[in-house]
């Protein structure tokens, strides 16, 4: 049994250290005068963000303002200390991307700073040009910690990237970092998801970086939900037992395009694919229900099924299934096959290593490429964003238990069966100012229906 965790009232919180490092010397600590304070993870954003707006005085620093005696021009590094009315704190180093003066009189003037992480800077300035050999997990690290590229020091952690169970040879033709660490997630596959499942997610908090597959975010054992969350019809009363935090504001968003949807392939696909060395070509089609691809693995995905964060996929209307199931689909993807390209080992030697694999697949998009199109576009399948009293503890994602009323003429806290469960946290906003502390988030999964309950409390 965990220890219950009684979230405070929203009063205003602690910023205790905005000290700016000039680019040439000298340093000021601008945290008295912090007007308002927004610090930001997205799991589809590269690195973390925050913004700082502060009253800048004209005795700052040399009797002259911040902006003009360190000066303030870009790239300076800002150590930032929060901390929330629980205790949690969050200590990160970021750096200016954005100067804008939102108030300059001869008395008093206001700045804006629009921070970043170091590898947001270095994105713009590092180019990868090697070529990369093995799994792709090993990549992803390789870019994260050598000091070739991003080397990002005590925000790498192994346990935090998780191991794909593909290989991928490619060269990096001069890309950016953050461009391949994506297009790398697109091809990725967890272990035990061929022919089923693939697409993993690349993502930065303020713990540091992380590369998790969609099926281990979803799953209820890999990623249990680190609180319950409960939104009440009579916001006045005690919070029910077993609950850590009431939910101030809530906002649905279940607004499904069916047409954007079906355009997409989230559901139904169709990949046909080319082989240029002999020309055989070959069709198949993939459905949500059915990711394998290929008849003969149909038994496995029946007891190796996909993970779901809701009871199951939101039902489609059967009246519009094709007949067939080479015609049931509503997207098509083409591709030639990657034959002979890269293959492992040397070309010397009695071996001849990459002579005898020259007809292997570097990348096998039967099994991967449509299957990781349709676990993206699932991702969203039920979203939801609510406001808390400030919670640092809380990071992209994590997992949380969310149980909402149900919608009944009668004004009772009977849980949604349908729209309460696990979600988890793809956007995270913490907001301070002198009204008050609150984190703002939206959530997401891949399907519908409450599944499990809140977490025990002692």
């Amino acid at each position: 049994m965990t220890e219950t965790v009684v979230t405070r009232s929203a009063d205003p919180a602690f910023i205790t250290k905005v000290d700016i490092k000039s680019n040439k010397e000298g340093q000021v600590n601008v945290a008295n005068g912090v007007e308002m304070f927004k610090y930001y993870e997205s799991i589809l954003q590269d690195s973390i963000r925050a913004t700082v707006i502060f009253n800048d005085s004209g005795d700052t620093i040399n009797e002259k303002t911040a902006v003009d005696g360190l000066p303030i021009v870009g790239q300076e590094e800002v150590q930032l200390e929060f901390t929330d009315n629980n205790e949690n704190k969050i200590e990160v180093v970021m750096y200016v991307n954005k100067v804008t003066p939102l108030l300059d009189e001869s008395t008093k003037s206001m700045v804006q700073l629009d921070l970043v992480s170091k590898e947001f800077v270095l994105n713009e300035k590092i180019r990868v040009n090697e070529r990369f050999d093995g799994k792709i997990s090993d990549h992803i690290t390789k870019i994260l910690s050598e000091t070739t590229y991003f080397d990002v020091g005590d925000k790498f952690n192994e346990e935090n990237i998780e191991t794909t169970q593909n290989n991928y040879n490619f060269i990096g033709n001069c890309r950016k970092p953050f461009y391949l660490l994506n297009w790398l997630s697109s091809k990725a596959v967890p272990d035990g998801g061929t022919k089923k499942t693939a697409g993993f997610l690349n993502y930065e908090t303020s713990e540091g970086f992380y590369f998790k597959s969609i099926d281990s975010l979803m799953d209820k054992e890999k990623n249990p939900p680190v609180k319950s969350v409960i939104y009440t019809n009579s916001p006045g009363e005690e919070l029910p037992v077993g609950y850590d935090v009431r939910i101030l504001e809530y906002e649905k968003d279940n607004r499904v395009d069916v047409q954007q949807k079906l355009k997409l392939g989230a559901y139904d696909t169709r990949i046909v694919t080319f082989n240029p060395f002999d020309c055989y070509y070959e069709v198949l089609t993939n459905s949500a229900d059915n990711t394998t691809g290929a008849e003969e693995n149909a038994n496995s995905a029946a007891t190796q099924p996909i993970k779901h964060a809701g009871k199951e996929l939101p039902t489609m209307n059967s009246m519009f299934n094709r007949e067939g199931d080479k015609k049931n689909f509503s997207r098509t993807t083409y591709f030639y096959l990657d034959v002979g390209s890269l293959p492992d080992g040397t070309g010397i030697g009695k071996d001849q290593q990459q002579l005898t694999k020259s007809k292997d697949e570097n990348f096998k998009y039967i099994d991967i490429a449509n299957q990781s199109i349709m676990r993206y576009n699932q991702l969203y399948s039920s979203q939801m964003t609510i406001t808390i009293p400030g919670d640092l503890s809380l990071h992209i994602g994590n997992s949380l238990f969310v149980d909402v009323p149900k919608s009944t003429k009668e004004n009772d806290d009977e849980v949604n069966k349908e729209d309460g469960g696990l979600y988890i946290i793809v956007d995270l906003c913490h907001y301070f100012s002198g009204k008050g502390t609150y984190t703002k988030l939206n959530l997401v999964r891949d399907s519908v229906g409450r599944e499990g309950n809140h977490l025990s409390r002692s």
